[in-house]
Protein backbone atom coordinates (compact mmCIF):
# COMPACT_ATOMS: atom_id res chain seq x y z
CA UNK A 1 0.00 0.00 0.00
CA UNK A 2 1.37 3.42 -0.42
CA UNK A 3 1.80 6.24 1.52
CA UNK A 4 -0.36 9.41 1.02
CA UNK A 5 1.08 13.37 1.46
CA UNK A 6 -1.56 15.52 1.00
CA UNK A 7 0.12 18.78 -0.07
CA UNK A 8 -0.41 22.00 1.77
CA UNK A 9 -2.49 24.68 0.03
CA UNK A 10 0.69 26.87 -0.14
CA UNK A 11 3.82 25.54 -1.17
CA UNK A 12 6.72 28.02 -0.50
CA UNK A 13 9.65 28.32 1.12
CA UNK A 14 7.78 28.05 5.40
CA UNK A 15 5.96 24.93 3.80
CA UNK A 16 9.57 23.61 2.05
CA UNK A 17 11.09 22.02 5.41
CA UNK A 18 7.98 20.17 6.39
CA UNK A 19 7.37 18.72 3.05
CA UNK A 20 10.50 17.67 2.87
CA UNK A 21 10.41 15.78 5.68
CA UNK A 22 7.38 14.35 4.76
CA UNK A 23 8.94 12.83 1.76
CA UNK A 24 12.12 11.60 3.64
CA UNK A 25 9.90 9.68 5.70
CA UNK A 26 8.33 8.19 3.04
CA UNK A 27 11.27 7.14 0.97
CA UNK A 28 11.75 3.54 -0.07
CA UNK A 29 8.21 2.67 -0.58
CA UNK A 30 5.72 3.83 -3.00
CA UNK A 31 4.12 7.52 -2.61
CA UNK A 32 1.00 9.21 -3.98
CA UNK A 33 0.80 12.65 -3.36
CA UNK A 34 -2.75 14.42 -3.41
CA UNK A 35 -2.51 18.06 -5.03
CA UNK A 36 -6.17 18.85 -4.47
CA UNK A 37 -5.55 21.25 -1.74
CA UNK A 38 -2.86 23.08 -3.30
CA UNK A 39 -3.77 26.64 -4.21
CA UNK A 40 0.37 28.55 -4.46
CA UNK A 41 3.13 26.59 -6.01
CA UNK A 42 6.33 28.30 -4.76
CA UNK A 43 9.61 27.69 -6.80
CA UNK A 44 11.29 25.37 -3.75
CA UNK A 45 8.63 23.03 -3.31
CA UNK A 46 8.56 22.02 -6.86
CA UNK A 47 12.53 21.37 -6.83
CA UNK A 48 11.60 19.31 -3.73
CA UNK A 49 8.85 17.18 -5.66
CA UNK A 50 10.32 17.35 -9.29
CA UNK A 51 13.80 16.06 -7.02
CA UNK A 52 11.06 13.42 -5.46
CA UNK A 53 10.29 12.17 -8.99
CA UNK A 54 13.96 11.49 -9.85
CA UNK A 55 14.23 9.93 -6.09
CA UNK A 56 11.51 7.34 -6.29
CA UNK A 57 12.36 6.60 -9.94
CA UNK A 58 15.89 5.63 -8.90
CA UNK A 59 14.86 3.80 -6.33
CA UNK A 60 12.49 1.65 -8.42
CA UNK A 61 9.29 3.33 -6.33
CA UNK A 62 5.82 4.43 -7.36
CA UNK A 63 5.26 8.06 -6.98
CA UNK A 64 1.83 9.38 -8.32
CA UNK A 65 0.52 12.67 -8.33
CA UNK A 66 -3.25 12.37 -7.71
CA UNK A 67 -6.24 15.29 -7.43
CA UNK A 68 -3.71 18.43 -8.70
CA UNK A 69 -5.73 21.08 -8.93
CA UNK A 70 -6.12 23.60 -11.42
CA UNK A 71 -3.58 26.05 -9.46
CA UNK A 72 -0.87 23.33 -9.33
CA UNK A 73 -0.81 22.59 -12.75
CA UNK A 74 -0.80 26.01 -13.52
CA UNK A 75 2.14 27.10 -11.68
CA UNK A 76 3.92 23.93 -12.44
CA UNK A 77 3.93 24.71 -16.19
CA UNK A 78 4.60 28.45 -15.86
CA UNK A 79 7.54 27.40 -14.41
CA UNK A 80 8.24 25.09 -16.97
CA UNK A 81 8.16 22.10 -15.05
CA UNK A 82 6.67 19.45 -17.71
CA UNK A 83 3.10 18.12 -17.06
CA UNK A 84 3.86 14.61 -18.03
CA UNK A 85 5.17 14.41 -14.78
CA UNK A 86 1.96 15.76 -12.81
CA UNK A 87 -0.55 13.48 -15.19
CA UNK A 88 1.26 10.12 -14.96
CA UNK A 89 -0.07 7.44 -12.63
CA UNK A 90 2.93 6.38 -11.67
CA UNK A 91 6.32 8.24 -11.92
CA UNK A 92 8.37 4.99 -12.70
CA UNK A 93 8.23 5.25 -16.37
Amino acid sequence: MAAVVVLAPVLDLRAAEPLKGELLAARGQALTLDGSAVERLGGLCLQLLLSAIRTWRADGQALTFVNASEAMTTQWSAFGASLSDLSTQDALQ
